[in-house]
C-alpha cells in the first residue's frame, strides 16, 4: 500500500498525514447490491474531480501550478439584495476565523459586517484549501479574500460609471453603494450587480488597505453568528438528521497494533433492526438508534492478537532506542571551539509526554449515498483531504465524493483525518440508507492520534559575562517546529531524529514547537542562574531579535519583574515564537513547601503578531491558549501498557478546571507595519518553561520532563 501524496511544505510532526490510510475496504457486498446503491458510471474510476479540472489539481491535492481561481466569483458573491456571499475551504472550529475573514472582505468592499456571508469548508462550493492548520488563515486566506473583495470593488465602481457615463474617479465607494457625490447619486451593490457572478479577473498587483486606515478590520467585531452558539440554535455534525437515518458503531480492536483472528456476530445479527457489516478488520454495525447500535456492537464477539508493546514507563527509552537518522540537522560553527571558549558548561535532558486533543466534541459524521454520489457531514480541518480519504478507502472518483463541515466543536489539530467520515460511509455504502456515527469520550481518547511524546538532549557552554559559546541541542520524535532559536550564538548544532512511535501520533495545537520552546527555555534559565544573573537580563544580553526583545520587555514591565516577591512564590520567564509571531509570558507560582503543592498565581503573556486584526478575539486566543497549556505544562499524559489506553476518560485524564486557571493578563503588541500573522499556536509555547521556571525560582527543584508535577 502506498503512503499517502502530502505537500513537501507540511512540518514533518504532522504525523497523521504522512502515515498509511487507516482502511482498506475489500467491499464484501452484493454485486448487485452494491452497484443499485451506487448507480451507473462507475466505470470512470480514474476521473478527476470537476474542481480539480478547472483548476489544475489531483486528488485534492495542490498540483504543479496555480490552482487559486482567478475570477471574483470563485470567491464571493453579492446577490440583488446586496448580501455578499464569501467562499472559502477554511473551517470555524472555535478560532473565529469567520469573523476575521468577514472583516477583511467588509474593509475591502466597503460594506457593513452584518451584508457578509461565509460559506466554509464545503467541497462542492468552495475552492480547494489545504486544510485549517499552521495558522495559516490570517497570513494567506485573509490576503487573497481582500484580492477578491479589491477586484469586486473596482468591478462595481466600472459598472457604475459606465451606467452613469461618469469618470469613474470621481466616483467612491461606502456603506455597500457606488456614489457619485457630484451629481448626488448613488446605486447599492445589488441593483449594479442584478445577482449575477463577477467575471472579472482578480489582479496580482491590486493594492489592499493598508492597516494604518482599517476601519473594520483592526477593531473588536463581535462574533459572527455568536448567538446561535450561546442559545444552542447551531447544528453540529452529531444534531444532524437524515430521511430514515440510522445510527453506526465500530467494533474495536482490543489494543494497538491487534490482528482479528476471528468474529462472531450472530448474536448481533438476530437483533431486530441490526446490519453486521465486516470487511476485513472492519467490523461495524447499524441499528434504528444509538442505543441499539452500541449493544449490538457489544455483542459482537471478536478475537484480537496483538505482540507486546511498550508501555508509558520505557517510553522515552524507547524513543530514543528506535531513532532513525537525523531527519534534519542544522550546523553553525564549531561546537569543541564553543565549549573551549565556555567558562561553565551544562548539559540536561527533557522529556514531554504524549497527550490528548480532548475536544469537547468527538469525532463525529453522517454519511448519506444518493444517485451513486456521498455526501458526508463531519467535524475536520481538512475537508479536502477528508474527499481525498473518502474516495481512496471507498474507490471512488473524487467528483462523487462531497464533503461539509458545519462549525465544529474545536481541533486543536486533531481532526485533519476523516477517521469517522470513512466510518460512516462505509456503514452507509452497506446499509443503503444514511448512517450517523459519532465516537464516545473513550474512543476519542483512545483512537485518535495523540501529540508526540519526546526527548531533547542539550549540551551548551556559557561564559561568566553571560554570553553563550556553545548550543547542541537534540530532539527525538516530537518534531522540529520551534526547534531553531533566535538568540545569537555563534556556534550550533541542532538536529531532529524521528523515531518509532508506539502510539498513534500528530498535529496538536502548536505542534512540537511547545516541547522545543520547554527544553530551550528551561535550558536558557539554568545558564542564567549557572552564571547568576537574572533571567531577563540574560536572554536580552543573548539576543539581537527586537521582535522577541519587545514582547520579553513587554510582558516583564507588566507582570512587575524584579518586584519583591514572598518566600513561598516564585517567578518565571519565557521567549518564543512560531508561524511568523512572538510571544514572552512571565509566571508567578505558590508552592506549599510541606505539601509540595503547586498553584499557578499569575500568568502576564505579551503578543506579537504583526497587524491585528481584531484585538477582543486574539485575546481570547492568546487567553484560551495559556489555559490549554496549564494541562501540558502540569496534568496532562496518556498512560499505556502493551497496546492499551489506561486513563481514556475525563475521570482518569487531567485537564485544567477553573480552580487551575490563574489571573491571566495579556499584552497585544500592535504592530500596523508587519503583515499580520496567524495567532492559534504560538501562545501556548510561553507557559510550561515559564511556570517551571517559577518552580525553581520558588522551590529550588528543578522539573524537566512535562508533565511537572502531576501529582500535586
Amino acid at each position: 500500500m502506498s503512503k499517502r501524496v502530502v505537500d513537501e511544505s507540511i512540518e514533518v510532526e504532522r504525523y497523521e498525514l504522512f502515515a498509511e490510510p487507516e482502511y482498506a475496504f475489500n467491499f464484501d457486498v452484493a454485486r448487485r447490491d452494491f452497484f443499485k446503491l451506487l448507480g451507473g458510471g462507475l466505470v470512470m474510476v480514474f476521473a478527476l474531480p470537476a474542481f480539480a479540472q478547472e483548476s489544475g489539481q489531483q486528488g485534492g491535492r495542490r498540483a504543479q501550478g496555480d490552482s487559486t481561481p482567478k475570477e471574483i466569483g470563485g470567491w464571493l458573491h453579492i446577490d440583488e439584495a446586496g448580501v455578499v456571499t464569501v467562499y472559502t475551504g477554511k473551517v470555524e472550529f472555535g478560532q473565529n476565523i469567520r469573523t476575521s475573514l468577514s472583516q477583511a472582505v467588509a474593509e475591502e468592499l466597503r460594506v457593513p459586517i452584518s451584508s457578509i456571508r461565509m460559506t466554509m469548508g464545503d467541497t462542492d462550493l468552495t475552492p480547494y484549501d489545504m486544510g485549517t492548520f499552521g495558522s495559516l488563515t490570517t497570513p494567506r486566506m485573509a490576503p487573497q479574500l481582500r484580492k477578491a473583495a479589491v477586484a469586486a470593488r473596482e468591478a462595481l465602481v466600472d459598472l457604475a460609471a459606465e451606467q452613469w457615463k461618469a469618470d469613474r474617479a470621481s466616483l467612491t465607494v461606502a456603506d455597500g453603494k457606488v456614489i457619485n457625490a457630484r451629481a448626488k447619486q448613488s446605486l447599492e451593490f445589488g441593483k449594479l450587480t442584478k445577482g449575477q457572478k463577477l467575471l472579472k479577473v482578480i489582479s496580482e498587483t491590486s493594492t489592499a488597505t493598508p492597516a494604518t486606515e482599517w476601519k473594520i478590520a483592526g477593531t473588536s467585531v463581535a462574533k459572527v453568528d455568536g448567538r446561535n452558539f450561546v442559545t444552542g440554535k447551531h447544528r453540529y455534525t452529531s444534531d444532524i438528521k437524515r430521511e430514515a437515518m440510522l445510527f453506526g458503531k465500530i467494533v474495536r480492536p482490543s489494543s494497538f497494533n491487534a490482528s482479528l483472528i476471528s468474529v462472531d456476530a450472530k448474536e448481533a445479527e438476530a437483533t431486530a433492526g441490526v446490519k453486521v457489516i465486516r470487511d476485513g478488520t472492519f467490523i461495524g454495525v447499524t441499528a434504528p438508534d444509538a442505543h441499539t447500535a452500541a449493544r449490538a456492537a457489544s455483542m459482537v464477539k471478536a478475537e484480537w492478537k496483538a505482540e507486546p508493546q511498550p508501555s508509558s514507563k520505557e517510553l522515552f527509552d524507547y524513543l530514543r532506542k528506535q531513532s532513525s537518522p537525523p531527519r534534519q540537522n542544522a550546523e553553525q560553527g564549531s561546537i569543541a571551539d564553543g565549549l573551549a571558549k565556555a567558562d561553565k558548561k551544562l548539559e540536561q535532558t527533557y522529556t514531554v509526554a504524549y497527550i490528548a486533543h480532548a475536544p469537547l466534541e468527538p469525532r463525529a459524521a453522517v454519511a448519506e449515498w444518493n444517485a451513486g454520489k456521498l455526501t458526508v457531514w463531519t467535524g475536520t480541518q481538512r475537508p479536502f483531504g477528508v474527499r481525498s480519504e473518502l474516495a481512496e478507502a471507498l474507490h471512488i472518483p473524487e467528483e462523487r465524493v462531497r464533503v461539509i463541515v458545519p462549525d465544529t466543536g474545536a481541533g486543536y489539530g486533531g481532526k485533519h483525518t476523516g477517521d469517522a467520515a470513512i466510518e460512516a460511509a462505509r456503514l452507509a455504502q452497506a446499509a443503503g440508507k444514511p448512517v450517523k456515527l459519532v465516537w464516545t469520550r473513550e474512543e476519542e481518547f483512545t483512537w485518535a492520534y495523540f501529540r508526540p511524546a519526546g526527548v531533547i538532549d542539550v549540551s551548551s557552554g556559557v561564559r561568566n559575562d553571560g554570553t553563550i559559546t556553545a548550543w547542541e541541542f537534540h530532539n527525538y520524535n516530537s518534531g522540529s517546529s520551534g526547534i531553531q532559536h533566535r538568540y545569537d550564538i555563534a556556534n550550533n548544532k541542532i538536529v531532529f531524529h524521528q523515531s518509532k512511535s508506539p502510539l498513534r501520533q500528530g498535529s496538536y495545537r502548536g505542534l512540537a514547537a511547545t516541547a522545543n520552546h520547554f527544553a530551550r527555555e528551561v535550558h536558557m534559565d539554568e545558564l542564567a542562574h549557572a552564571v547568576n544573573m537574572d533571567p531577563l537580563e540574560f536572554r536580552l544580553k543573548n539576543l539581537k531579535d527586537e521582535r522577541l526583545k519587545a514582547v520579553l520587555i513587554a510582558a516583564a514591565k507588566a507582570f512587575g519583574w524584579g518586584k519583591a516577591k514572598s518566600a513561598d512564590r516564585g517567578f518565571g520567564i519565557s521567549g518564543g515564537f512560531e508561524k511568523g509571531s512572538y510571544v514572552a509570558t512571565c509566571a508567578e507560582v505558590a508552592v506549599d513547601r510541606p505539601s509540595g503543592k503547586v498553584k499557578i498565581v499569575r500568568a502576564v503573556t505579551a503578543f506579537e503578531c504583526g497587524a491585528i486584526v481584531n484585538p477582543d478575539q486574539l485575546k481570547n486566543q492568546v487567553e484560551g491558549s495559556v489555559v490549554m497549556a496549564i494541562g501540558g505544562a502540569r496534568f496532562e499524559s496518556i498512560d499505556f501498557d502493551n497496546g492499551k489506553i489506561s486513563n481514556g476518560r475525563f475521570s482518569r485524564y487531567r485537564v485544567p478546571r477553573f480552580s487551575d486557571v490563574p489571573v491571566i493578563e495579556t499584552v497585544l503588541v500592535d504592530r500596523k507595519d508587519l503583515p499580520s500573522a496567524g495567532a492559534g499556536e504560538t501562545p501556548i509555547v510561553g507557559l510550561a518553561p515559564a511556570v517551571g521556571n517559577a518552580i525553581f525560582d520558588a522551590a529550588g527543584i528543578r522539573l524537566r520532563s512535562l508533565p511537572m508535577a502531576p501529582n500535586v
